[in-house]
């Protein structure tokens, strides 16, 4: 029902559009007044003008009529739960994952590596020594 009631309100807005733009403007009753068009039209001088308002009339209350009952059809169709929306009683089924310890520790870097040999090193008391202090030992 909805969707040709959707078919004839597009047919009748193209029909409106249509017989709105085939119309003449008021400044075209100008010329008619003094001879000139109305031997070339098909309604005479008066007739167009009351036969294409009466059609337009009738078309725009069609287009108005049908517009308010899309609206009323579309106001009651209920909204659809969406995903989040729906609940369910179904247990939920929970994977538990462990976590292994590392069992090993990456080694500390050589002495040497990190710093050039005989590089100075400041102390803690400020001092200024020669040697590089060694990493510490980490117990296995």
């Amino acid at each position: 029902m909805q969707t040709v009631l959707v078919v004839v309100h597009i047919f009748v807005a193209m029909g409106l559009v249509g017989l709105i733009l085939i119309q003449h403007g008021k400044g075209a009753d100008a010329g008619a007044a003094f001879g000139s068009g109305a031997s070339a039209t098909v309604f005479g001088a008066r007739g167009s003008a009351s036969f294409m308002t009466r059609a337009t009339a009738g078309l725009a209350t069609a287009f108005f009529v049908s517009s308010m009952t899309l609206g009323y059809f579309a106001s009651q169709t209920g909204k659809e739960p969406g995903l989040m929306d729906v609940q369910s009683d179904a247990p939920v089924a929970v994977e538990t994952v462990e976590i292994e310890p590392l069992s090993e520790i990456p080694p500390a870097p050589p002495s040497g590596s990190l710093l050039e040999s005989g590089s100075e090193v400041p102390t803690p008391d400020g001092e200024v020594g020669a040697d590089v202090p060694e990493p510490p030992k980490v117990a296995e």
